[in-house]
């Protein structure tokens, strides 16, 4: 069954998930003391809906944004490859790595400097949209304290 995207006209349904969402944050503890932490929240970008959930794993980042629909997309793995402070990224289902989920997933790796899985159904060819997505993603993890500390290159 496909899924239409939410629209202002829909009995206050999208309100509803949207303020539900905004809500949300599930914290529980791990038998191993390590903490899982899921936060999820949504933003209005040029007349579109961004629907954002992050599962914070121990050393690892799972991120999931849609775009007007509940769809997973594409979904690519990232992470930090030594030597020369590079990031390797595979696609694990559909898209390729030069698709705006790997870029995105590459740039939070960047920043973070942990793993990222990244699913994404952001549509191609949008750049604006797709700016404005990980500048919200990116925003609300370094609020989670996923920010690398100091700027690049300087030293503890």
């Amino acid at each position: 069954m496909e899924e239409s995207p939410p629209s202002s006209s829909s009995d206050g349904r999208v309100d509803v998930v949207t303020d539900t969402m905004n809500q949300l944050k599930v914290a529980e503890e791990g038998d191993d003391g390590s903490r899982v932490q899921v936060t999820c929240f949504s933003e209005v970008v040029n007349d579109a809906t961004l629907y954002f959930q992050i599962i914070r794993l121990q050393n690892q980042i799972y991120a999931w944004i849609g775009c007007n629909s509940t769809k997973l997309g594409d979904l690519y793995a990232a992470a930090p490859t030594r030597p020369g402070n590079t990031v390797s990224v595979s696609s694990l289902t559909g898209g390729s790595s030069d698709n705006t989920g790997a870029g995105i997933a590459r740039r939070i790796v960047l920043k973070t400097g942990i793993n990222v899985v990244l699913a994404s159904n952001i549509p191609k060819n949008s750049p604006m949209l797709e700016a404005a997505a990980e500048k919200k993603l990116v925003q609300k993890l370094i609020s989670l304290g996923y920010g690398k500390p100091g700027p690049r290159g300087a030293s503890s």
